[in-house]
This record gives structure tokens, sequence and C-alpha cells, in this order.
């Protein structure tokens, strides 16, 4: 993994706290809309982890692998990524 590891662990991180935070609200029944505006924070740090994570593959790996025999098997990757993103 190419990306900064630094900064992914640390959105990991973030993410896991709002999650710790979520239980929390549930088990307290908070607020309906609080809830949901929690989940929707934590949804975009994750977005934001894998569009990072996603767009080093391309950078590194996958622009690497031009012109070599695992060039199909790359390209391949990354289309069903894109398929299982866009579902």
């Amino acid at each position: 993994m190419q990306s900064d590891k630094d900064k992914i662990t640390r959105l990991l991180k973030t993410a896991k706290g709002q999650l710790e935070g979520l239980i929390r609200m549930v088990e307290d029944d908070r607020y309906c809309i609080d809830i949901s505006n929690q989940l929707m924070a934590t949804q975009a740090i994750l977005k934001k982890v894998n569009s990072e994570i996603l767009h080093d593959h391309i950078n590194h790996c996958v622009h690497g692998a031009f012109g070599t025999e695992e060039q199909n098997e790359k390209i391949s990757e990354i289309m069903l990524i894109m398929d299982k993103l866009t579902k």
C-alpha cells in the first residue's frame, strides 16, 4: 500500500471513534436525526479513505503494471471495484 499510512490510520481511528459514539447514541436512545447525521459523517470518512487508497492504487500498482503481464489483472481489479462502488 502506497498511501500515507499515518493519514489513513488517523482517519480510520476517527471513524472507529464515531462508530463507538454511534453505539452509545443508540443505547442512550438519542434523537434519530442526530444518529443519522453521525452515520453520514462516519460514511464520509470511510469514503474518503477508500478514495485515497484507490487513487494511490491506480497511480502506483495499476500504472506500474502497464506493459507487464499483470496489466490486464490490475485493470480487471479496478473494474470490479468500480462496479461495486456504483451499486
